[in-house]
């Protein structure tokens, strides 16, 4: 696996986070070298203030605080820490580093983007740009070439302003934009809706995964999660929008109940649900971070999960694998581990290893999901 970034005669030692083993992931592709190659062909002169939204793991980061003010603003804790860490590890001067959350600064001399996978955050982020930037100010987006669609573009100029494309390089393509749409176009931050058999109300943040309907799998799980006082100490990993911890609440008036999630929109809509659906008088914790990184041991009697299978454009079991292994650590002698996946991800075979065959069972299954029980 490559670590070395080398262009400009300029190289950078980058890791994704957190760092594996055997990582056969790089931390940058081709979308951040056209990037960083088109601005370098620029010649921007002195010191510039730029504006990076969601750069998976620093290469971005690392590149351009080299020899301007950088502003970072990502909904990911992982690329946070990956950020921090790619910083510290080639010497590179520090940057502003904010969530999804945060107010953009308004004095931009330049924004570079990577495209995000949800059009829902990548319609927020454009309107939010729209607020701040003058009309002058550049705005230079990438992705995979096959991922740019019409749609896309049309985001663009309906949110942002100005649009056209580059040509197509290793399968990537730039988006140039400015901010000069005649009219702002006012984008609400919370979608809601409601899941009618549970009684329960939703409120997503763009960037929530699936944030404009219940998913299958939580629809699935939510039919199987506990009831009355066997558990008392739980954590919803991987928590979304935190519908799964709503109904445990729900049907568990007195447990205590942790949500954790990677993505900052993602734990402050688990937060605004469970208030709205409960109340302020439950024992409730929301969490931002990499699964259960600084947790204690033997805490907790359930742990329940829905374990995403990509980081950021990568697919990978290697997050479900380690939510599994924080979950076990983090678990009671008795203890239990409720989990769904889809039929083909093999999450049986990972549980059989780690907690032994015998204490892994089937809860429920349809054509598409199983729940699993691993106990420890």
């Amino acid at each position: 696996m490559k670590t070395e970034l080398t262009l400009f005669d300029r190289t950078f030692s980058l890791f994704r986070y957190p760092v594996r083993n055997n990582e056969t992931l790089q931390a940058w592709d081709a979308g951040d070298e056209y990037l960083i190659s088109h601005v370098e062909e620029m010649a921007l002169g002195e010191p510039k203030n730029i504006l990076i939204l969601n750069d998976s793991f620093g290469a971005l980061s690392c590149w351009f605080s080299t020899e301007h003010n950088v502003t970072v603003l990502s909904d990911s804790h992982i690329a946070h820490q990956a950020i921090k860490h790619n910083l510290a590890h080639n010497h590179c001067r520090s940057v502003t580093l904010v969530d999804s959350l945060h107010s953009l600064p308004e004095n931009i001399d330049l924004v570079l983007m990577q495209i995000p996978r949800n059009n829902r955050f990548l319609t927020w982020q454009l309107s939010q740009l729209r607020q701040v930037l003058a009309p002058n100010v550049a705005v230079i987006a990438v992705n995979k070439a096959k991922e740019i669609h019409s749609s896309t573009l049309k985001l663009f100029e309906k949110y942002l302003g100005e649009t056209k494309t580059s040509l197509a390089w290793k399968k990537h393509r730039l988006v140039f934009s400015f901010a000069n749409c005649p009219q702002p176009t006012n984008v609400e931050p919370f979608t809601t809706w409601m899941v009618d058999e549970h009684g329960i109300t939703l409120k997503n943040l763009p960037n929530v995964y699936s944030g404009e309907s219940l998913d299958q799998g939580a629809r699935f799980m939510l039919k199987h999660l506990p009831t009355g006082d066997q558990f008392s100490n739980a954590i919803d990993l991987g928590c979304g929008n935190g519908v799964l911890s709503v109904k445990l609440a729900q049907q568990n008036p007195q447990m205590q109940i942790t949500c954790v999630d990677e993505s900052f929109m993602a734990v402050a809509s688990a937060t605004q649900n469970l208030q709205d659906n409960l109340g302020s008088d439950r024992d409730l914790r929301f969490v931002d971070n990499n699964c259960l990184d600084g947790f204690a041991a033997g805490e907790y009697d359930l742990v329940v999960c829905n374990p995403p299978f990509h980081q950021q454009q990568a697919v990978t079991d290697h997050i479900a694998w380690q939510m599994f292994c924080d979950a076990k650590h983090v678990m009671q002698t008795g203890g239990q581990l409720l989990v769904i996946g889809n039929r083909h991800l093999g999450y049986d075979v990972k549980l059989k290893r780690l907690f032994g065959k015998s204490n892994v069972s089937l809860v429920a299954s349809n054509k598409k999901f199983v729940i699993l029980q691993a106990t420890r």
